[in-house]
């Protein structure tokens, strides 16, 4: 069924860009709420930005706020998570998760995962 995969991670310095894409397989994405979410070594997941299906409506985490872009491009079956002025803070294994429902900050409420992309960000 649906399967999600994540690509666009890797070491950048602080102050530095990615750009992480999440491109879906199986069933296509329009009518799901997307979300992407991080975890750094010790602590737990959390949510960084969500769009819903239609891309109306955005949330993002207060500490991404101004600096990441949460987008979505149906027609490719593909989700994005722009990220500027990358802090060390940052650095984490991002995931991006898709539900027909919501577009919740909460991880608990998604019911497909990717297998994660490893961000590191440098001093």
């Amino acid at each position: 069924q649906l399967q999600l995969v994540e690509s666009g991670g890797g070491l950048v310095q602080s102050g530095g860009s990615l750009r992480l894409s999440c491109a879906a397989s199986g069933v296509t994405l329009d009518a799901y709420a997307i979300g992407w979410f991080r975890q750094a070594p010790g602590k737990e997941r959390e949510g960084v930005a969500v769009i819903t299906s239609s891309g109306n409506i955005t949330n993002y985490a207060p500490s991404v706020k101004g600096r990441f872009t949460i987008s979505r491009d149906n027609a490719k079956n593909t989700m994005y998570l722009k990220m500027n002025s990358l802090k060390p803070e940052d650095t984490g294994v991002y995931d991006c998760a898709a539900d027909q429902e919501f577009a919740s900050m909460r991880p608990d409420m998604y019911d497909h995962w990717g297998r994660g992309t490893q961000v590191t960000v440098s001093s």
